[in-house]
């Protein structure tokens, strides 16, 4: 018969780690130490993978590294799954965590990177459609209010803009003909009615 594993204790061991001051190393090395952790209690039947990949960027924003949580190594981990998995496993075999580690560090640096990478080519972005909208004449402030819906909201119906900026439906869909007209929106369903648009230059940026 197995041994029990008191889940309960193992949990505390960890968040006593994370807390203990006197402990001095810089954080994300903390939090490498701390992940591999989290995946090797395996404490949940199901779903162990996703939070302790949430637990990332939640710590850094605990510890003020980050205003929000807008690290995600999840991609990082995904396309080089068999490295993750074989750099977890080389610390339960052979306690060799410096390689995990440092494959974790590799993580952090090239998802950081993309990031900043992302953001720019957001502001590239942002500065080539409030350029594009400014010869819409009087509908110039109503077409950058929807500019704002749709950084929050990518994907967009004429429903949703009336119901957004409080206007009626012809204005709701003069809006969309001048924002497909402009190339910054891309009817998505092919329909006549009901209709779907989409920010299709912004999405492609989280998509290369």
């Amino acid at each position: 018969m197995l041994p029990l594993v008191d889940f309960s204790a193992l949990m505390s061991d960890l968040e006593q780690f994370w807390h203990n001051e006197s402990i001095t190393v810089p954080h994300l090395v903390r939090i490498a130490i701390s992940h591999y952790q989290f995946e090797t209690i395996h404490p949940f039947l199901d779903g162990n993978g996703r939070i302790g990949r949430l637990l990332i960027p939640l710590y850094l924003v605990s510890n003020k590294l980050l205003a929000k949580p807008s690290l995600y190594l999840s991609d990082f981990f995904e396309r080089n799954r068999t490295s993750y998995y074989d750099a977890l496993m080389q610390v339960r075999v052979t306690n060799h965590m410096i390689h995990w580690v440092r494959f974790f560090l590799s993580g952090v640096a090239e998802t950081a990177t993309k990031g900043r990478d992302v953001f720019r080519q957001i502001l590239t972005l942002r500065t080539d459609v409030e350029q594009a909208v400014l010869g819409l004449g009087k509908r110039t402030p109503n077409a950058r209010q929807v500019l704002n819906l749709l950084y929050r909201t990518p994907l967009i119906s004429a429903s949703d803009i009336e119901k957004a900026l409080h206007v009626s439906a012809p204005t709701a869909n003069a809006l969309i003909r001048d924002l497909t007209r402009l190339g910054i929106l891309v009817e998505t369903t092919g329909q006549q009615r009901w209709r779907t648009y989409a920010f299709d230059r912004y999405l492609a940026l989280f998509l290369s």
